[in-house]
């Protein structure tokens, strides 16, 4: 499409002579504009997509990725055959049975509320978002009537050790003739974990199933029981076959995608209006190729009426300049690409530098849940940016490179 005509013009025209330096400014601007917009909307991206998955992770590292609840306040009695029952379907990787219920911690003149879960050594140790990130204590001695764990933010701020007291007190507590008298109970602390999620390290603890079916009164039954699944992504194919399979029974079945729906569509929602938002930083740099193309048509108003006297046709003008623009904007992208793919690789590590450097928390994880900061580089999403940045530079160049082939040789050099 391009002969060594055509380049060797083009390739002259973008270095920049004397007296034509403010053309060759301008579209160095253009280059630098597309490359900031490029690495601009492949560093938010991955972000955004990064927050998200991690997000997602670790809400269903803890909480399951559906919940089958029993339909009266007792509970579910029958819990274990249930279990297994669930177990066995396909695409269900685990049933696991829990009591949970909202408690208020105290301990050390500090008081907070918070959530305890009721659930079996064996089981908790399946939790690779509990069993994997003990800070402190070990799990060997979760077991008996007074053992607990907690999270190293909720240990923070209480000041907690192995071994130290937190009393639990439960608004449901046992009616007398004064009212309702709430439970009291203390609880040793035997392990202290770091989700990475500043919500769950701060609220949740979590007891010995029998110690919690004592502590909540429900001697022989659980809350719920929750299930992981081979794809949480398609679990509205597994909530269908665990509703059929315990239909008639009176319980209630809800999976993630209808417990956190709200949320995650806001961050999905948040991240499409990111992607148009910034998506304008490349078309204000598009049109810095035009106009600098409009003002090297302008300047080279002689030059195109020279070479079309030599027997350069129209298309061969259209071509020069079509290349004058494309070279800054592939050029443009190109940089742009490899700056915001090698940024998001190294995020953490730019992140802790500008941390050390400024004395601030640029990422505070009581605010945005996580405790660093995520990127996850979806190529597909980076291809698309790539192939939008080319699409609108090449689509600048055209108005430009029309209006220079459609030069007229004879009233261009009539007033030379």
């Amino acid at each position: 499409m391009f002969g060594p005509f055509e380049r060797a013009i083009a390739g002259r025209y973008l270095r920049a002579r004397r007296g034509e330096r403010f053309v060759s400014v301008i579209a160095i601007f253009s280059l630098i504009g597309i490359a900031l917009g490029v690495a601009t909307l492949i560093i938010v991206m991955a972000v955004m997509s990064g927050f998200k998955d991690d997000l997602l992770g670790r809400i269903l590292g803890l909480q399951g990725h559906l919940d089958v609840y029993g339909s009266t306040p007792a509970g579910i009695t029958d819990y274990g055959p249930l279990a297994g029952k669930i177990a066995a379907l396909p695409g269900v990787v685990s049933a696991t049975p829990v009591i949970e219920g909202q408690v208020l911690l105290t301990g050390r003149s500090q008081n907070s509320g918070g959530i305890a879960r009721g659930i079996s050594q064996a089981d908790l140790r399946k939790l690779p978002s509990i069993a994997g990130n003990i800070r402190a204590g070990s799990l060997d001695d979760f077991n008996g009537d007074s053992a607990i764990a907690v999270g190293q933010a909720l240990a923070d701020r209480f000041g907690l050790d192995i071994g130290a007291k937190i009393t639990l007190v439960s608004p449901d507590g046992a009616v007398t003739a004064f009212g309702t008298v709430p439970r009291v109970r203390a609880y040793r602390v035997v392990a202290i974990f770091q989700a990475g999620m500043n919500e769950y390290d701060s609220t949740y603890t979590f007891l010995p199933l029998q110690a919690a079916q004592v502590y909540f009164q429900k001697p022989g039954a659980v809350t719920q029981i929750e299930v992981m699944v081979a794809d949480p992504q398609h679990v509205s194919t597994v909530t269908r076959e665990v509703r059929d399979a315990l239909a008639g029974q009176g319980l209630r079945i809800f999976d993630w995608t209808q417990s956190n729906d709200s949320f995650f569509a806001a961050v999905t929602v948040e991240q499409n209006v990111m992607f148009l938002i910034l998506t304008l930083i490349i078309i204000v740099a598009a049109f810095n190729v035009v106009s600098s193309l409009i003002m090297m048509v302008k300047d080279k108003t002689r030059d195109i009426a020279v070479l079309r006297t030599l027997g350069a046709g129209r298309g061969a003008i259209l071509r020069i300049f079509l290349m004058c623009g494309a070279s800054v904007g592939v050029t443009g992208t190109v940089i742009g690409t490899l700056t915001g793919v090698v940024f998001c690789l190294n995020i953490e590590a730019i992140r802790q530098a500008l941390q050390s450097l400024t004395g601030t928390t640029l990422f505070d994880p009581t605010v945005y849940y996580l405790e660093h900061l995520p990127a996850k580089l979806d190529f597909v999403t980076v291809s698309q940016v790539v192939l939008m940045a080319l699409v609108l530079s090449l689509l600048a160049t055209l108005y430009p490179s029309w209006r220079a082939a459609r030069t007229d040789p004879v009233e261009a050099l009539r007033h030379e």
